[in-house]
Parts: C-alpha cells; structure tokens; sequence
C-alpha cells in the first residue's frame, strides 16, 4: 500500500532532519552563516531552503493551494533554534498526511505552480517521491559543510534495519519529547 510506505519515508524523513538538526544546533552563528561550495551557500540558508520547499509541496498536498506562497521569504529563520522547531512540525505535518493515505489518494493529481506562473499537475506519489529526494539531497549537502565545522556530522543512513533500532529508540524517544 503507497500511504504505507510514504508514512515510513516520511518518518525518516523526520528522524534524519531531527539528527542533522541536533548537530547544526551546536554549530557557532559564524559557522552557521560562513559561506560554502554548496547549491545555497550557507549551513542556515540550505536549511532554510528545504524547510520552504517542504512548504511549497504541504501547501498544494495538504492544503489545496498552488504554493508559490511559501517562497516569499527564502530566509524565515535566522535563528536555528526556531528553524529547528518549525522543521521538526513541518515533518509532523508531512507524517500525518503520509499515515492517512490510501491508494487512490497517492495517484490523485494535484496542482504546483512553478516560479514562472506555469500551472503542473503532479500525482501525490510522485510530489511525494521527488519531496523525499529533495530533502535527501539538501540534508546531504548540509552533511558535507558540517566537515568544516566544530561538529562532526552525524550517521544519517541508518534506519529500516533491525541492526538500527537501538538508534531508533533513542531518536525518536527524544524527537517526541520535542513536540509530538
């Protein structure tokens, strides 16, 4: 069943964000804000940038709406503490709405409105499967700036294993008491 599976990637999804973000929390505010060889050229700015994009696809699966909206401002959070808390809710969001899909739901088709004011529809699966990637990507280029950091990156690849349920239990023990 695709509602299945998108709950578990979007659970991941969480959990990765929830590990990268406990790291970037103790980065310096130069740190944070030194610019680097990346697609957004700070730790802060990437951060910021997936959390909007996650916006974008919420705001057209969730609520309807076309989404060009949510890039009014690519910098919502200076603050990493609050960039923190609104991810960890965004990914509350996406996991809610993952758990209650069915299989007509993931091939429902849905309205984006791209930069250049061009209308697409896109099924919820495949808004979904590019959503997953995206944030795999960005989460990644987040990992290699933090290697010129005070903070060493953290483990972002364990999950679905058995080997890796003890990590599990204490992440998500932890990413609960944060808000859910």
């Amino acid at each position: 069943m695709p509602g299945t599976s998108f709950f578990h990637q979007a659970r991941n999804n969480a959990w990765s964000n929830h590990r990268l973000f406990d790291v970037c929390q103790k980065l310096t505010k130069h740190e944070l804000n030194t610019k680097r060889a990346a697609f957004s050229p700070t730790i802060l700015e990437s951060l910021n940038h997936a959390l909007t994009v996650d916006w974008y696809y919420l705001d057209a699966l969730v609520d309807g709406r076309r989404g060009q909206g949510c890039f009014a401002n690519e910098m919502p959070y200076l603050d990493i503490a609050k960039l923190a808390a609104a991810q960890r809710d965004t990914d509350f969001k996406l996991m809610a709405f993952c758990d209650q899909l069915g299989e007509k739901d993931a091939i429902r088709e849905v309205e984006l409105e791209r930069a250049d004011h061009v209308v697409k529809h896109e099924t919820v699966a495949d808004i979904l499967s590019h959503l997953f990637v995206y944030q795999t990507h960005h989460r990644g280029q987040v990992h290699v700036m933090l290697g010129s950091t005070t903070q060493s990156p953290p483990p972002l690849d364990e999950y679905h294993l058995e080997f890796d349920a003890p990590f599990r239990k204490f992440d998500f023990s932890d990413l609960r008491g944060k808000g859910a």
